[in-house]
């Protein structure tokens, strides 16, 4: 099945989320709503919450669906 990029990007890092991928356990939604919004396009709001907060709720996600990367070259992907 082909999707749309699912790419989203703040000053620190890019979050990327693959729907194929994802077994929708909600976690993201229910345990940060502020970034992770299944109500509204875009679904990821990145504005939403520090960088940190993101990144501790993305390395929850089971499925491995939701992925980050620091945009700077100096820290390693997480």
């Amino acid at each position: 099945m082909k999707t749309k990029d699912n790419v989203f990007s703040n000053l620190d890092i890019t979050v990327t989320f693959d729907p194929c991928t994802c077994i929708h356990s909600d976690h993201c939604a229910k345990e940060l709503s502020s970034v992770f919004q299944d109500s509204v396009i875009p679904w990821i709001d990145l504005e939403g919450a520090p960088t940190e907060k993101i990144i501790q709720q993305v390395k929850k996600c089971p499925s491995g669906a939701l992925q980050f990367h620091y945009n700077k070259d100096d820290k390693k992907v997480a």
